[in-house]
């Protein structure tokens, strides 16, 4: 999954899409561990995927709280 179709997602489904992607990467280290798996080189996709999600969804938390006007060090140094 490609970052900009990651941030076309709504909030709501960032989150059913990391949940969904905790479960599969579950599963796939479950079929590891037992030796039935057909692709192991799924794990490593979907570990990046999830880290693409978690970076997103960190930054748009981050927007959502930093100030609109000017901050006391931009201040500062003006």
């Amino acid at each position: 999954m490609k970052a900009q179709d990651i941030r076309e997602l709504t909030e709501k489904e960032r989150r059913e899409k990391m949940g969904d992607l905790g479960q599969e990467y579950f599963n796939l280290r479950f079929q590891l561990a037992t030796g039935k798996i057909e692709n192991p080189s799924r794990l490593r996709y979907i570990r990046r995927d999830i880290a693409r999600l978690k970076t997103i969804l960190s930054e748009s938390v981050g927007a959502e709280s930093k100030p609109a006007g000017p901050t006391k060090e931009s201040a500062d140094k003006a």
